[in-house]
């Protein structure tokens, strides 16, 4: 590393970082694009280490960002003192982060980390949109990206499980609810955020409880059967007065099977006749239901300290039937949604090859997957994309992540997810 020093005063407060910031040793002191929220968080930041600096080669990366800004206002014919006065705004870096194919995600696993664990009013609604708008505009840019993104991160590893599980139960829930239901924006928007916050009053007790070998206590279990009363409580201390958004995140561990959608007065009748539990749902109980369901996948998909995850075409299945046993709607657009086999997960193909899905297919079990291990059980120099709408290299089964010996580079692999036109699902 060449490093520079970075001035203390540079460091604009509020706005994602354009370089990652370390101390002369070269220590990652803040991840690029992570959000120095007050002058009080960046001195705990400077605190840990020994000064503040960045690599010679990231130097260029604010100047160019500033530029871009300086000319948007030039070809908007702005006055020369606007233009002199002009600084480089929080959406402006939001955008060059969103519009990154490199997006880097264990830097927004963190900050939604710290979301999570943020009791103060005036900075965590900010906090949830910065991150909702961020992961919204990853998902519907490059929605393969996303899942495997996220389904990988939630296969591999323990920690920071709370934050993983949030944003990957978020993504879910957003494609289903565009992609499947033809929800509005409004409640799309209202459904990302439930799924973000419907742990919220847990989120130490789940982290640890993914590291914990032991069954819960009697006062972990107390804890997690409380758990959506409680965040909905906190979510209201928090500043958050929408009623559906409140209402939902108290009702996504209730029970509920049965059609999604409102009935007729008679068909109403004639149900209830038949069975007592197909109640019709309220709009946020629908919210509710559908978080549900992508809450039970993504909590199957993750490892656990007292438990080894199943594949994600299992924790998909378990979703897919309701308590009575019957197709669950809000599971079956889950599957339609990110399909059978998801971005992420690997499968097992007629070749005896081994390989990662990247792309979902035209159908919800003909995906596109990069071959990671040959027929000989080694591994490939180079990923070979396979469609699996060909009888040859069909899927012949799904494959645990805990099998995979081959450790997958995510920046390596997250080009191939990339989706043309003509792949496009359903």
């Amino acid at each position: 590393m060449n490093l520079v020093p970075v001035s203390f005063d540079s460091i604009r407060i509020g706005q994602p970082l354009p370089f990652p910031l370390v101390d002369e040793d070269g220590v990652l002191l803040a991840r690029k694009s992570f959000v120095v929220e007050s002058r009080a968080h960046l001195e705990d930041i400077v605190g840990r280490g020994r000064g503040l600096f960045i690599d010679v080669s990231d130097s260029g990366a604010l100047h160019r960002a500033y530029v871009d800004q300086l000319q948007t206002l030039v070809r908007s014919e702005k006055s020369l003192g606007e233009i002199a006065d002009t600084k480089l705004s929080a959406e402006a870096l939001r955008k060059r982060v969103v519009d990154d194919e490199r997006i880097d995600w264990l830097d927004l696993q963190v900050q939604t980390n710290y979301l999570l664990r943020d009791s103060n009013p005036e900075t965590f609604q900010s906090r949830l949109v910065r991150i909702d708008d961020i992961l919204s505009e990853q998902t519907q840019r490059n929605p393969d990206g996303t899942l495997f993104a996220l389904i990988h991160l939630s296969a591999t590893e323990t920690q920071l499980y709370s934050a993983t599980h949030a944003m990957l139960v978020s993504a879910m829930c957003s494609l289903a609810s565009r992609e499947v239901l033809g929800w509005s924006e409004s409640i799309d928007a209202i459904v990302r955020r439930v799924a973000l916050t419907m742990n919220v009053c847990m989120t130490d007790l789940q982290d640890k409880l993914a590291l914990q070998v032991e069954p819960p206590t009697p006062e972990q279990r107390a804890a997690i059967d409380n758990h959506p009363k409680g965040s909905g409580d906190l979510l209201r201390t928090l500043g958050v007065g929408d009623p559906l958004w409140l209402e939902a995140v108290r009702y996504h561990h209730h029970k509920l099977p049965g059609p999604l959608l409102d009935k007729t007065p008679a068909q109403r009748m004639a149900r209830l006749v038949q069975r007592a539990d197909m109640l019709d749902k309220t709009p946020a109980q629908r919210m509710a239901r559908l978080v549900q369901r992508a809450d039970m996948f993504a909590a199957r998909l993750a490892p656990r300290a007292s438990r080894v995850p199943i594949s994600p075409a299992a924790a998909m299945q378990a979703c897919y039937f309701d308590e009575n046993r019957q197709v669950d709607e809000a599971g079956a657009a889950l599957i339609k949604a990110v399909g059978i086999y998801q971005p992420g997960s690997f499968v097992r193909l007629a070749t005896d090859e081994v390989g990662v899905v990247v792309r979902r297919g035209q159908n919800t079990s003909t995906p596109r997957v990069a071959v990671v291990v040959n027929r000989s059980g080694m591994p490939t120099g180079e990923p070979i994309v396979r469609d699996t709408s060909a009888r040859e290299h069909r899927i012949v089964a799904s494959v645990p992540h805990r099998e995979v010996k081959v450790k997958i580079n995510l920046e390596r692999m997250l080009p191939l997810t990339a989706t043309t036109a003509t792949d496009r699902p359903w």
